[in-house]
């Protein structure tokens, strides 16, 4: 594999006439110190199986497969096909798949065996995909994942922080969750207009039930869509008082403050009552 004589992303992206396309929310990152720290912190390496969603260029592509992991690109923008095709040529261990990877049989791809999920994800989708991840039929074994700072906030902060609400309560009901690295704006091309953040998952051992994640789902979606009400307010079409007494909660207090064992059990306390 002789990535070093392929052209630079920028070349690349110059020789194919290529730029990124709004619509997709794309920003490319071209820098290879940063795509190869990335790929560091996802801690893969030879004989691991790698998932990469919007692998654009393919900057952080190169930086995987120079770790021998083993790769497969899921793009949406076939734009990208024959300067993702360049690299495929030289790099046995890439495999390009191109179609919405909201879509994508991930338990297919990885052909029955554990998978890691690395990439900087579009950011119209993110958050679509890591609940599409962490709730569905397929979990990976672990995701490193490049996000809008806020959105890694939403996932990261506890209860009673300012970003803490249901995206941090399923992520951390199934994961560790920890943030690992910053990006400033400038490091993309185009640069957005908020800075970034690589936050890395590592999926619980004994993750919650179908049944649960369900149930979870639910209790979140109605506690924090009224966050500033009481939960006895918010949770009133799912059994009010009863429930949260049930789940040995106090009526009184926020969601936002609420911690994740707490929504576990109203979730808990909901499905005993069905």
């Amino acid at each position: 594999m002789i990535l070093e004589n392929l052209p630079t992303l920028r070349e690349a992206l110059e020789a194919h006439g290529l730029m990124a396309k709004k619509a997709f929310g794309q920003h490319f990152l071209l820098d290879l110190n940063i795509t190869r720290k990335i790929a560091r912190l996802a801690n893969v390496g030879e004989g691991d199986h790698v998932i990469e969603v919007g692998p654009g260029p393919g900057g952080l592509t190169r930086a995987l497969l120079e770790t021998g992991a083993r790769v497969t690109a899921i793009e949406k923008d076939e734009r990208f096909a024959p300067l993702l095709q360049e690299v495929a040529d030289v790099a046995p261990g890439l495999t390009l798949v191109f179609g919405d990877a909201l879509k994508a049989d991930e338990a297919t791809i990885a052909e029955g065996q554990p998978a890691h999920v690395v990439s900087n994800l579009p950011y119209n989708v993110g958050t679509p995909l890591l609940i599409k991840w962490l709730t569905g039929p397929w979990t990976p074994k672990s995701l490193t994942l490049m996000f809008q700072r806020e959105v890694a906030d939403r996932i990261t902060e506890g209860p009673g922080e300012e970003a803490y609400g249901r995206l941090a309560v399923i992520v951390q009901a199934t994961c560790q969750a920890q943030r690992v690295m910053d990006a400033p704006a400038r490091a993309f091309t185009p640069p957005p207009k908020v800075d970034s953040a690589v936050v890395h998952l590592k999926p619980l051992a004994e993750r919650p039930s179908q049944q649960r994640l369900d149930a979870l789902q639910r209790i979140t979606a109605a506690a924090f869509g009224q966050r500033r009400k009481m939960l006895r307010s918010s949770l009133k079409v799912l059994g009010g008082e009863d429930l949260i007494a049930a789940a040995g909660l106090d009526p009184q207090v926020r969601a936002e403050v609420v911690p994740v064992d707490g929504f576990l059990a109203l979730a808990d306390a909901w499905l005993a009552r069905r």
